[in-house]
């Protein structure tokens, strides 16, 4: 099927040409019809799969058929990164058109903002915090909106925006059409859904798999060498971009700051960061200027880099949805990746939990030639660890990465339960010392 057939105006026909989209994904088959029908729709599909396009593309129809005239659309989303996202992906579709947009979010001054909403713009990408501040002000008034879309809204109530959110939808007129898209479902979304729409229809577009195109593997470690794996996973990383997640803004600095001095080229986003700080960071990460960009989860959603070619999670995620939110930043638009993440003794319920969910288990890696003691952890039934090669050290020599294996072990650690708990570790050495800055 090509985006031809989904009723889109040659306007927007020449747009999409224009930015080199080829066939439309799932999502936008499916969404793109229905929104343009008037129907209110449930989208539920994962990152990555191409649905901001599934709403905006007939939002700007939509808008361009009937009479300018105040705020006619309001994309509510969670974070500053996903708004600046959403406001490029309609200033670019809407090139050549009388439509006008702004961005609405915290981190920044009110005045430009302010300035943008007196000018008049027809829609609106806004955080919740700062758009009630704007709807207080009396620079934002709803009263002609014509489209809702609460983008992200698993991510929206995590973050503890329901009671904005509900304000808000106090505010935009009853008849209105309300598009509603999520990665997940869950009891607080499905309380949402039946508060901001009416008769929807729901498309469901592989919500609980990550891209096929994704390779994951578990690199058991202990937690004082992680920076040495991460270090040798950089050095083989020599193509694309890599996104490192940690659990904490504090340790996203100390990792940061250690590749740094390491000779990375390193930027970070938290939300400890400014919203120059963070724009500067994905600008840079974007443009090639930083390689790697080290993130808490705030980044799992909204980053939307073609070049990211691994993601690292230096700490565990703390759900299965969590680690498909952060992977699925690699592996985008049917490009491969992979998907790495640091796991110790103490993470292997997790490891067992996201398995659960993936379906399939995560091969374990080694990392042969490093002096460091590597923890065995307990592996799913159908796991096949493997080992590559010893490399003397020498890097050059090092084409592919090296893989892990549960080979001779130690006692050292105890950890697992069940019949697949193997207790114990082994040493893989080189010969090299500690570096003293992993701690």
């Amino acid at each position: 099927m090509s985006f031809s057939n989904l009723g889109l105006s040659p306007h927007l026909l020449a747009q999409i040409e224009r930015q080199k989209f080829t066939n439309p994904t799932p999502i936008q088959q499916e969404a793109i019809p229905v929104v343009l029908a008037g129907r209110d729709v449930i989208g539920l599909a994962q990152t990555g799969t191409g649905k901001t396009a599934a709403f905006v593309l007939p939002i700007l129809q939509r808008l361009q058929q009937e009479p300018a005239g105040g705020i006619r659309a309001l994309i509510i989303t969670p974070t500053r990164e996903l708004a600046e996202q959403i406001l490029t992906t309609v200033r670019t579709l809407s090139a050549g058109s009388r439509i006008r947009s702004a961005s609405v979010y915290g981190g920044v001054g009110f005045d430009a903002q302010e300035r943008a909403l007196r000018n008049g713009v027809d829609i609106i990408v806004a955080c919740p915090g700062r758009l009630l501040d704007h709807i207080e002000r009396g620079y934002v008034r709803l009263q002609n909106l014509q489209v809702l879309v609460l983008d992200e809204a698993d991510r929206l109530l995590d973050m503890g925006f329901a009671p904005a959110v509900r304000r808000i939808v106090s505010h935009v007129p009853a008849r209105r059409q309300t598009l509603l898209f999520s990665a997940t479902m869950s009891p607080e979304v499905d309380a949402l859904v039946a508060a901001a729409t009416s008769n929807p229809q729901t498309i469901r577009i592989a919500t609980d798999q990550p891209p096929a195109t994704v390779t994951h593997a578990i690199y058991p470690v202990a937690e004082e060498d992680k920076l040495t794996i991460l270090q040798e996973l950089l050095t083989h990383a020599d193509q694309g971009s890599v996104l490192v997640f940690t659990r904490t803004k504090h340790r996203a600095d100390r990792v940061a700051a250690k590749l740094e001095r390491l000779g990375h080229s390193v930027a970070r986003l938290h939300s400890n960061r400014s919203q120059r700080q963070r724009q500067q960071a994905l600008d840079g990460f974007r443009d090639g200027t930083y390689r790697v960009l080290v993130a808490t989860d705030i980044a799992a959603r909204g980053i939307d880099v073609s070049r990211i070619s691994h993601v690292i999670n230096f700490d565990m995620p703390d759900t299965s949805d969590a680690y498909i939110h952060r992977i699925g930043r690699t592996g985008r638009a049917l490009r491969t990746g992979d998907a790495f993440t640091l796991a110790t003794p103490g993470d292997h319920l997790m490891v067992r939990t996201i398995e659960r969910a993936l379906g399939a288990p995560l091969e374990r890696r080694v990392i042969e030639g490093l002096d460091i003691v590597v923890p065995v952890l307990p592996t799913h039934p159908a796991a096949q660890p493997q080992r590559a090669p010893a490399t003397n050290g020498n890097r050059s020599q090092r084409s592919e990465p090296r893989r892990w294996s549960n080979g001779p072990r130690r006692e050292g650690f105890r950890h697992g339960d069940g019949p697949h708990s193997d207790r114990g570790s082994q040493r893989v050495a080189s010969g090299r010392s500690r570096d003293p800055r992993r701690s």
